[in-house]
């Protein structure tokens, strides 16, 4: 197989967890020629720490071609991350993987290919997220547990928590079947979706603030998809505010037989080059570590026969808009 036409790049890396062999499309996956690659430390190359690169040379050498995915920013932090799925395996005596940028996988992809690509990641990853969760769920039964341990297991529950959030992102961008609209309250379905991020919400005491106009009318939606993906668009604009802030959601008329929720985001700006790709999959920086945020709830939005749009420039301070029928 042609490493080079599929845009992947293949590694072997020694014990010491140093590059042996760097072949594929590196230029590319991993923004470096292959000849400068190796003798590079693993953690170096995927631009991710030590410790995960060890894990993953672990995975690796038990040769059980398991898929992993790392997330990293070869722009040390001034561009958006980098996405790459990795195949762990053996080549003889070295550990190696075949590496795939998503992001590259996605551009310009049509929509079939992305959302067939969304739920085949999110079935990968649920089966051995739900072992770990079992586990910990396990461990914090333990009533010797010391006040450090139960720390760490709580932070254990809110990574967990955030992984099964994004496994849900994944498989509503690639949800291919029909919404099953009925008529709601906003308020009651934006109350809900909060409540699916209480716990993150709580942890840094910021609070959803919901101000609506009187009389409105229930709009049609399909409350079951809505609900998570508005859930993680809250919890990324809180995440951009100081601690006891207040997430600020407008309900109102809009024009007649619709209905608009305005969120305000005063912390994310929207630079120039990102007015275009903003609801594309891992488009943005304005998902904060949720990259298909935005382009799920774009696809909700569509799926209801809504829209959604952004108002923002470069300085601080954006606008969300979603528009429902009534």
């Amino acid at each position: 197989m042609n490493a080079q036409l599929l845009q992947v790049a293949q590694l072997a890396w020694s014990p010491n967890l140093r590059l042996t062999r760097a072949e594929g499309d590196c230029d590319t996956v991993l923004r470096r020629a292959a000849s400068a690659l190796v003798g590079s430390p693993l953690h170096t190359v995927l631009g991710i720490t030590q410790e995960r690169a060890r894990e993953l040379d672990a995975r690796a050498r038990e040769d059980r071609r398991a898929v992993e995915f790392v997330s990293t920013s070869f722009g040390g932090g001034l561009t958006p991350p980098t996405y790459l799925r990795l195949v762990l395996g053996r080549d003889g005596d070295e550990a190696s993987a075949g590496v795939l940028d998503l992001g590259a996988v996605l551009e310009g992809a049509p929509p079939v290919q992305i959302s067939r690509l969304s739920s085949s990641l999110s079935h990968e990853i649920r089966n051995p997220l739900s072992s770990v969760k079992m586990a910990v769920q396990t461990l914090a039964r333990n009533t010797g547990l010391s006040d450090r341990d139960k720390r760490r297991l709580t932070i254990a529950n809110r990574e967990i928590r955030t992984m099964e959030r994004m496994l849900w992102l994944l498989s509503e961008y690639g949800r291919e079947g029909a919404a099953n609209l009925d008529s709601h309250p906003l308020r009651s379905v934006v109350q809900e979706a909060t409540a699916m991020v209480a716990p993150e919400l709580a942890e840094r005491r910021i609070e959803v603030d919901v101000k609506e106009e009187a009389d409105l009318p229930r709009v049609r939606v399909d409350p079951n998809r809505l609900r998570p993906v508005l859930a993680q668009v809250l919890l990324n604009v809180a995440m951009g505010l100081p601690e006891e802030g207040r997430v600020q959601v407008t309900l109102r008329q809009a024009a007649p037989g619709q209905v608009s929720l305005i969120l305000d985001d005063p912390a994310a700006a929207l630079p120039p080059e990102e007015r275009g790709t903003l609801f594309d999959p891992f488009g943005s920086r304005l998902a904060r570590g949720a990259g298909l945020s935005l382009a799920a709830l774009r696809r909700v939005m569509t799926g209801v026969g809504g829209e959604v749009g952004a108002e923002g420039s470069a300085e601080p301070g954006m606008v969300f808009t979603l528009t429902f029928a009534a």
